[in-house]
């Protein structure tokens, strides 16, 4: 079992597919399947199901995600350990970071970190997931946050997990109970956003894994429109958790928990390139990340508050 082993098989979970993990990994698709055929042949088992469009994990390849997971973690927390014996100094942060991480988390972050830091000058920029992992690459931020990111060039670390879950209005006409089955919900009215982004992708591959057809009222490119829409009982929508923090503790939307389907769980992750190491700006931002992210974000469980009767 070898570090880039344990990468590619993050990479096709993460991306949903060899032919994009080798994109995302700048490797060719044929060794992508090699390094996962020597995953499987050093552990005995097979890690995904194949022959369907769209690989999904095994038994054995479920059971295994979090540990791999777990490895890479301690790998990137050793290699910085190193790199913090000979720390750079600078008077800049520059930071990439996935648009709902910069509406969400990053304010409440920033106004700690400027209090502790007042003359550094920030730089944030936001992007997509792909967009955030190139900016980092290209050695254009020192840091960057986004969801599930790994490359063999960055170093990886798991703030924590940021599902998607499903939120409605607590009196949406539809809405009678707060534990349904997936095709109860196929009728609902949906609301997607940005079509093509890994959220989309996710939520509609529920669906799709299923061979059910969701009702989908609304596409909106952002997940604030996709929020207001459903505050205003126009539907049902899949966001993520970081995004509901009010929303949810308010009880202005509640979640709804889906019976017989797996949790579309992410990970809110921070990188930055390996054998770069982090100025003790940097490190002072993740360490106000890392305290931001435990600390801020209700559970995605369905509250009982104005909860209606369940049939």
């Amino acid at each position: 079992m070898e570090i880039d082993q344990l990468e590619t098989f993050l990479a096709v979970v993460t991306y949903g597919g060899f032919h994009k993990a080798a994109e995302v990994l700048h490797v060719s698709q044929p060794a992508v399947s090699g390094r996962i055929k020597a995953l499987e042949a050093s552990l005995g088992v097979a890690l995904f199901a194949r022959g369907r469009t769209q690989p999904t994990l095994s038994p054995a390849g479920k059971a295994l995600r979090p540990h791999a997971e777990q490895l890479l973690r301690t790998v990137a927390m050793a290699r910085q350990a190193v790199h913090q014996l000979q720390p750079r100094t600078g008077g800049a942060l520059h930071i990439a970071a996935a648009l709902s991480v910069c509406t969400y988390l990053m304010p409440d972050v920033m106004k700690g970190y400027q209090a502790a830091h007042p003359n550094v000058m920030v730089h944030l920029r936001s992007g997509n997931s792909f967009q955030v992992l190139k900016m980092v690459v290209d050695g254009e931020a020192d840091i960057g946050v986004a969801r599930s990111l790994h490359h063999p060039d960055v170093e990886t670390m798991t703030l924590r997990d940021d599902p998607l879950i499903l939120v409605g209005h607590p009196a949406h006409p539809t809405l009678k109970k707060r534990h349904v089955s997936l095709e109860e919900i196929e009728s609902w009215p949906l609301i997607f956003y940005d079509r093509g982004s890994s959220d989309w992708t996710l939520s509609q591959g529920l669906f799709r894994r299923a061979g059910l057809l969701p009702n989908v009222v609304l596409e909106v490119e952002t997940i604030e429109a996709a929020k207001r829409m459903v505050e205003r009982k126009l539907g049902f929508s899949f966001l993520p958790q970081i995004a509901l923090t009010r929303e949810l503790r308010d009880g202005r939307l509640v979640a709804i928990a889906i019976q017989d389907a797996e949790p579309l769980s992410r990970n809110l992750d921070v990188i930055h390139r390996r054998h770069h190491p982090l100025a003790p700006e940097a490190q002072m931002l993740l360490s106000l990340l890392r305290t931001a992210t435990n600390t801020a974000l209700p559970p995605g469980k369905p509250s009982s508050r104005h909860a209606p009767t369940a049939k």
